[in-house]
């Protein structure tokens, strides 16, 4: 960036960043913004956290956090060097120099975009929006979001972006439990209203991150993370369809796929499961659905692979009938314990986890339910969901107890081989039991 070639807002701004003054604050303080907060203070900047939640700023204040993956030790540690600290006084938006937004992007019960947290995180910067800011998006949404919703809210404070603050869209990449990659080590992709908030932005990010990857505008970045997770989604739905299909043939489509990856060229793996779950695959293609509406267009193969994937917890309850079914047992009465709540193996996250819709489907339908998670002790209280139990200890006893143990979530905590030793039927979603030897439990694949 030239800086003979920038206004003097600009260029006051990238002096900053390059000099490691400029202020930074994250807005929500979750599973993507706490661990860019985090990221943020060890590249050099003084971070200020945002959020709404007052529990989660005083647990922050005290040197506590609340993810598994970013620990209390390295929270204190900069709260004490004097890098990071939490608020949820807006006031203190007038106070830094960048504003990334990390706020979620659920759907509605029509699968249509609630954003109403972005929304509302606008009208609350809007409020104390200083010239020379720069404010960049990461939240995941549909092409056009940061244009055409988020732009013209910071505008009624009579600020002009590209003019007297700068506006850019950077979509976050967050894998929690992933022990290869952490937001430091993942390519930044990073879209501007201009080309000087684009590059303001770029400036941003490069200290902090192993590689930046502008591109010509918000809307290629936006459209940038909904193919990312989209390509999951699809390729997902297509082995999650196969399963069913070659369940019915009598193949087992993990041996297939364990098969099929040896070619060196022109395949990747992807696993069946119970369901999608996390805050992305499950919910970021139907934003792309959403926005092709309002071009007459239909994403038929989206659609289709949403379709597959949320059928996933009927046809795994249907597996548990057929296994209790073929001991004598029907579900209404049996004792069934899930084992895993979290969407994905290692991590505390339950969002949009496929075992709370299993939960709730065996309840129905008469079963007594409960559940073991060694990292979620207690069900949290969903959008979606009201189901509430507290995580059972996995004792040999507890297992024979149960009439079927359904494996949702493959923690690396487990021992498969003692779950297979002491319960009498075990339904695996996730092909956690292949290496077990002989033993006591019936296993049907689900």
């Amino acid at each position: 960036m030239s800086l003979a070639s920038l206004d003097p807002l600009a260029r006051k701004l990238h002096e900053k960043i390059e000099r490691k003054t400029a202020r930074v604050c994250i807005v929500g303080l979750g599973y993507v913004g706490l661990p860019l907060a985090e990221t943020f203070a060890e590249g050099g900047y003084t971070v200020l956290g945002f959020d709404i939640d007052e529990k989660k700023v005083q647990s922050l204040k005290q040197g506590k956090s609340y993810i598994g993956h970013i620990s209390s030790q390295r929270v204190a540690e900069l709260i004490k060097k004097g890098r990071f600290d939490a608020t949820s006084d807006a006031g203190r938006f007038a106070e830094v120099d960048a504003v990334v937004i990390c706020v979620p992007t659920p759907l509605t019960e029509a699968r249509e975009p609630d954003l109403s947290y972005i929304i509302k995180t606008g009208e609350t910067i809007r409020s104390h929006l200083q010239k020379g800011q720069l404010i960049v998006l990461e939240s995941t949404t549909y092409p056009g979001t940061t244009e055409d919703l988020l732009q013209p809210i910071l505008e009624k404070s009579g600020l002009k972006a590209g003019r007297d603050f700068f506006l850019a869209f950077s979509p976050e990449r967050e894998d929690p439990g992933n022990k290869d990659f952490a937001t430091r080590n993942i390519p930044k992709v990073v879209g501007g209203l201009d080309a000087t908030s684009r590059d303001l932005a770029v400036a941003l990010y490069t200290p902090i991150v192993e590689g930046v990857v502008p591109v010509s505008g918000t809307r290629v970045a936006e459209a940038c993370k909904i193919l990312e997770n989209t390509y999951r989604a699809i390729n997902i739905a297509l082995v999650n369809e196969l399963k069913v299909v070659f369940n019915a043939m009598g193949i087992d489509v993990w041996e297939v796929i364990r098969a099929a990856k040896t070619k060196p060229f022109g395949f990747q793996a992807f696993y069946p499961g119970p369901g999608l779950g996390g805050h992305c695959i499950p919910i970021d293609p139907f934003y792309l659905t959403w926005a092709a509406r309002k071009y007459e267009l239909h994403t038929r193969f989206i659609e289709l692979a949403g379709e597959i994937n949320a059928s996933m917890p009927q046809y795994v309850v249907e597996r548990i009938g057929l296994a209790l079914n073929d001991l004598g047992k029907p579900i209404k009465g049996s004792r069934l314990c899930i084992l895993g709540v979290a969407y994905k193996k290692d991590v505390d996250d339950p969002r949009e986890s496929p075992a709370f819709t299993i939960l709730e489907l065996l309840e129905r339908r008469g079963a007594r339910v409960s559940y073991n998670d060694p990292h979620i002790p207690t069900l949290p209280a969903m959008r979606h969901h009201h189901i509430r139990l507290e995580s059972q200890e996995l004792t040999e006893s507890f297992l024979a107890s149960q009439d079927c143990v359904v494996i949702i979530t493959d923690h690396s905590a487990y021992n498969w081989q003692f779950v297979a030793d002491h319960a009498s039927l075990v339904v695996d979603t996730r092909n956690a039991t292949a290496s077990c030897k002989p033993s006591k439990a019936k296993i049907w694949k689900a």
